[in-house]
């Protein structure tokens, strides 16, 4: 793990503080960047949502698909808290605090996009920062190679109706023809997009031109996200001067969403008797978020100055020191699995 992904928290804390100056200071070049938009997607943040999952996508490698049947248990548990278990309680929590508890400290409207940038990070699980969770508990890197393949290819059938659904059941009206284009243009294209390149590079199977391509193209990634919360920030800049309050608020139902589903899949991984390599990684893909790909559906469905992008953002300041205090916790309890 670079000095990047090991900061990344301090990096997003540093970008927010910069989003939140810039927008208050230039807010017309940012007031220019929102008319960048077609089809109710900002162009500009489409480059750098691109930057940021690219190198991603160029990692999946479907012919690791063929193995799915060879260890399915750690798959089934990886499948089912992704798409059976996390996304309805994302849904439920955010309705619990933001209708209930939180109910007297934020308005009705701002309540809805702060539970629909949840919804849209409980709906779309992890794809990159995996590989680093799974490195770090010393996982089995071919299977959760193609556990994240597996997700990846369900994600573009089942994000986009799954989505739809959840946001209906809390009242937010979904336009359709956004989150199908969000969907095609941030998973859809760019899994073509890197599966093609991937068989460029790596004709010879010695994956030494994969290797330096990935290398290269991290720093890139990061920068995308960086420069993507920047520009997050610069347009809430006046709501989060105005209540700061909200992003403790948005934080809340995210960590008990955390370090529940970790639970759920942790206690299940030990009940089914899967081996430590296979059932931290297992547990990390499922508790863990694709928070680039909520970012970008976020500001498609509800704008960049939305309540909603602001969520996925603080998705992304929350998990990266959880998932550090996770993998710590998987690495001191490997006695408890075999293997």
């Amino acid at each position: 793990m670079g000095v990047f992904e090991r900061f990344l928290s301090l990096w997003v804390a540093l970008c927010i503080v910069v989003g939140v100056v810039l927008g208050n200071v230039l807010p017309e070049v940012f007031n220019y960047i929102a008319k960048l938009e077609y089809a109710h997607v900002n162009l500009f943040v489409a480059v750098l949502i691109w930057l940021m999952i690219f190198p991603m996508m160029v990692q999946v490698d479907f012919k690791s698909i063929k193995d799915v049947g060879k260890k399915p248990k750690g798959l089934v548990l990886t499948l089912v808290v992704n798409w059976l278990i996390k996304p309805f309680t994302m849904a439920a929590l955010g309705v619990l605090f933001f209708k209930f508890f939180f109910a007297d400290l934020v308005d009705p409207q701002t309540a809805n996009e702060y539970i629909a940038g949840m919804i849209l990070l409980g709906v779309a699980p992890c794809t990159a920062m995996v590989f680093v969770w799974s490195h770090l508990t010393k996982g089995d890197a071919n299977y959760t190679l193609v556990q994240v393949s597996i997700n990846d290819v369900i994600m573009v059938f089942a994000f986009a109706p799954l989505a739809a659904f959840l946001l209906g059941v809390t009242n937010i009206t979904v336009p359709w023809e956004t989150l199908l284009l969000s969907v095609v243009l941030y998973v859809l294209l760019p899994l073509i997009a890197g599966a093609i390149t991937r068989n460029v590079l790596d004709k010879k199977d010695d994956h030494h031109r994969l290797h330096m391509f990935l290398v290269k193209s991290k720093p890139w990634s990061i920068l995308g996200l960086l420069l993507t919360i920047i520009v997050l920030f610069a347009f809430q800049a006046e709501k989060i001067l105005a209540k700061p309050l909200d992003i403790g608020l948005i934080a809340i139902p995210l960590l008990i969403q955390t370090y529940g589903i970790f639970i759920i899949a942790y206690v299940a991984a030990k009940f089914m008797k899967l081996p430590h390599n296979i059932a931290a990684p297992a547990c990390m893909i499922g508790t863990s978020n694709f928070f680039e790909l909520a970012v970008a559906v976020a500001i498609s469905l509800f704008g960049l100055h939305s309540g909603a992008a602001l969520a996925t953002v603080v998705g992304v300041l929350v998990e990266v020191p959880v998932m550090l205090s996770l993998v710590a916790f998987a690495n001191r309890t490997q006695h408890w699995f075999k293997g």
